[in-house]
């Protein structure tokens, strides 16, 4: 399994960023080893829309099987809802700490965008 968390840094211990198409970062963690890759999301950065499709085609791209992200918008996740990557939004704090609470099972997948397009 590939979890693709949203990240203001390149490491574990990194904030979670609440944006999703515009997030400096995604953190890729196979939760099983723990072990990681880094994929930088410069290129959604500045975009005056379009970010969330971008970076949710990039996913798709990258088999990431679950994003966790702070927010997540209606076109995003319409292309996740399509791809079968499932979500999960509304979390805070460190990456290596919503990658251990998924794996305890206290983070539910998210059934819809909890944001509207162009949230910054």
């Amino acid at each position: 399994m590939n979890i693709a968390v949203t990240s203001t840094g390149k490491d574990l211990k990194s904030e979670i960023d609440p944006r999703f198409g515009r997030t400096s970062y995604f953190i890729v963690v196979n939760p099983e080893t723990m072990q990681f890759k880094v994929i930088e999301n410069e290129q959604n950065l500045n975009l005056p829309q379009g970010a969330g499709i971008q970076a949710g085609k990039n996913m798709v791209d990258n088999k990431i099987d679950l994003v966790i992200t702070g927010n997540c918008g209606p076109k995003a996740f319409k292309v996740f809802d399509k791809s079968g990557i499932k979500v999960i939004t509304g979390v805070s704090g460190l990456v290596i700490d919503a990658v251990l609470n998924y794996k305890n099972g206290k983070l539910k997948h998210s059934q819809g965008p909890n944001v509207e397009g162009h949230w910054v």
